[in-house]
């Protein structure tokens, strides 16, 4: 069950990214040019995923690390899908499409799609220990 719930936050997340994108895209791009505001847009976002997070982790249900990391890797793989597949529907090439995850190129998708998959692990030991 808490795989389902893992599906239904994931979308939110999914929602919640794709918006941010487009601001990203119609504010930061115009001031900070592409590349740089995509590199922001990581960090941004990766603060969205760990809210989101954090708001939701009850209620996937998931509690054994086990249970916790298959919801992260649950998120990553629908996360890349989504992002790859979205991307080449909208005609971007996979040459951009890598450099976001290059680091040698400037890319730090790595960092948000680590914190994507170990933020339900992050957060459930943060709530836990802030209930203590």
């Amino acid at each position: 069950m808490f795989l389902v719930r893992a599906c239904a936050v994931w979308i939110l997340i999914a929602v919640a990214e794709t918006l941010h994108g487009v601001a990203r895209t119609l504010f930061l791009t115009p001031v900070l040019g592409d590349h740089l505001a995509r590199q922001l847009g990581v960090l941004i976002g990766s603060l969205i995923i760990l809210v989101i997070a954090w708001l939701f982790i009850g209620w996937i249900g998931a509690t054994t690390p086990s249970q916790l990391l298959a919801v992260g890797l649950l998120w990553l793989v629908l996360m890349l899908s989504f992002e790859v597949g979205l991307g080449r529907a909208v005609g971007i090439s996979w040459e951009r499409i890598g450099a976001d995850y290059d680091p040698a190129q400037g890319g730090l998708m790595l960092i948000g799609m680590g914190v994507l998959f170990f933020a339900p692990m992050l957060v459930a030991r943060a709530r836990t220990a802030s209930h203590r």
